[in-house]
């Protein structure tokens, strides 16, 4: 597929997307727990339930290594063409049954295969990490404005039962984004166990305030069919009830596990994405524009490919309606060290990766202390430091 216009000039510009298909990893991705099942089944070594886990946070973040990053972006001439393309589109829904069918094959595979209670737990840990996965999914369809998208949006949070993310992050976080506000902003100083207290009820009580404010204005009360977390909660009921029905009630645990686990994917991702990063309040008492430099980007290839172009994040939050393939890299933004699976596993090690980012942060800053999100309870140990 070439894409073809010409410049303000005159000139013809041609551009091909060389990952066009290389994006169907990001649909293959959450299909690992699957295929773990399948081996489970057919080749009874219960060590295959550690294959998710393995190609996770081990083979992604290696061939992130061994890849290093893509910086190609489209041209400004091709990104409206790219951006309608609906082969990327069709793509998102594709993805959608692939995070069912795995989350279900591995509670039919808990529930009626014998494994060991380590394989279990395995196996349910890599299909909540697939899982989480779908929220990347219901993010991106989010941000669309037509009723299709909401809809998939709605299927894609409700596999983790996180139906009131689309809510708090559109109206929410991108307005409050990398200020000590925003409960999804991580700070300076903050370790991911710390900012997962803070993140997971923050996000959902303020996700819940705005839905109910929503139907206010439309003069209905929180408990109504009008109401989309509901709406969420719905499906994800259904789904835990049918396999309950099917498999008894000693799965639940297993469910809710699955669950929290997913939950715990979007918290990682929240806390790598604005560490520290902070916009400055102007003299009016309002906060400058979200711009680029205000997310940590990374163009790492293999992870981008498993999670649909999320890592281009800077981009996204100054152009939130933007669609995936047509993201761009900009210069001199904020980097990651690495994915976020790779990242991922750094921030599990506060001390590791305090060493890693609070020197890219200050960076970032210009060494300046009163331009970070700096985490209060921390702040006296980076002031002394300086």
């Amino acid at each position: 597929m070439i894409f073809v216009n010409k410049t303000t000039t005159g000139e013809k510009i041609e551009y091909r997307d060389r990952k066009r298909y290389l994006w169907f990893f990001s649909v293959l991705s959450p299909s690992m727990p699957l295929i773990a099942v399948l081996l489970l089944t057919y080749k009874g070594s219960p060590l295959f339930a550690l294959l998710p886990v393995a190609i996770y946070f081990g083979i992604v973040p290696f061939l992130d290594w061994l890849f290093c990053e893509d910086e190609n972006n489209p041209p400004e001439e091709a990104i409206e063409q790219l951006s309608q393309d609906q082969f990327y589109r069709t793509l998102l829904f594709a993805s959608i049954p692939v995070f069912y069918a795995s989350f279900i094959a591995s509670i039919w595979a808990i529930a009626t295969l014998d494994l060991p209670l380590w394989s279990a737990l395995a196996l349910i840990l890599g299909a909540g990490v697939a899982s989480g996965s779908g929220i990347t999914v219901g993010h991106e369809l989010g941000h669309k404005p037509n009723a299709l998208d909401q809809f998939g949006a709605k299927l894609a949070n409700a596999v983790t039962g996180y139906a009131h993310f689309c809510i708090e992050h559109n109206r929410g976080h991108h307005i409050m984004v990398a200020t000590p506000e925003d409960p999804a902003s991580a700070r300076l100083g903050e370790n991911v166990y710390r900012f997962a207290l803070r993140e997971l009820p923050g996000t959902a009580v303020r996700g819940w305030q705005m839905e109910r404010e929503r139907l206010a204005k439309r003069g209905f009360g929180f408990w109504n069919l009008q109401n989309e977390i509901l709406q969420g909660y719905a499906i994800t009921l259904a789904v835990a009830l049918a396999l309950l029905l099917a498999f008894g009630p000693s799965v639940l645990p297993f469910i809710l596990l699955h669950h929290f686990i997913g939950w715990l994917q979007l918290t990682l991702a929240n806390y790598v994405e604005h560490y520290g990063l902070l916009r400055l309040k102007r003299d009016n008492g309002k906060y400058e524009p979200c711009q680029p430099h205000h997310s940590w980007n990374t163009n790492h290839i293999a992870s981008n490919l498993m999670l649909f172009h999320l890592q281009r994040h800077s981009d996204h939050h100054a152009n939130p309606l933007r669609p995936y393939q047509s993201l761009r890299n900009f210069h001199e933004l904020p980097r990651l060290p690495s994915g976020y699976p790779g990242t991922y596993l750094l921030a599990h090690i506060p001390p590791v990766w305090f060493a890693v980012m609070d020197k890219k942060v200050l960076t970032w800053a210009g060494g300046d202390i009163s331009k970070t999100n700096i985490d209060p309870r921390n702040a006296n140990h980076y002031l002394n430091l300086k």
